[in-house]
């Protein structure tokens, strides 16, 4: 399993504390900002690519982005760029991709943990 995390956010930290990555591949996004390749990784286990997407993010408010505007292309563009435009934490083994950090996110991946 692969976690990819920024070390900067409290959230992040706890929620992998809470399931315990010792196993786990690592990557801060920040130090080591995700690749094309892998970005097409994550994107291909998604319905739509604004799953990948923090709207959270400040930056992201700054744009004064439109519906019309998150395309594909536009917001692979925008996370390549950006590492605070990744919603994070992002787990992913296989075929199984977890983002964020919703309570109903973080229990199915402790369940998907406990069984493998």
């Amino acid at each position: 399993m692969k976690v990819y995390y920024l070390s900067t956010c409290d959230t992040c930290k706890r929620i992998m504390k809470e399931v315990g990555v010792d196993n786990m591949e690592q990557q801060d996004i920040k130090t080591n900002p995700i690749s094309e390749d892998q970005y097409d990784e994550l994107r291909i286990l998604v319905e739509s690519p604004k799953d990948l997407l923090n709207t959270r993010a400040r930056k992201l408010r700054e744009l004064n982005l439109t519906d019309d505007d998150y395309t594909d292309e536009k917001l692979k563009k925008l996370i390549l760029e950006e590492y605070t435009f990744l919603k994070r934490p992002v787990f992913i083994e296989d075929n199984h991709l977890f983002i964020g950090n919703s309570k109903k996110t973080i229990e199915a991946l402790k369940q998907f943990i406990s069984e493998k």
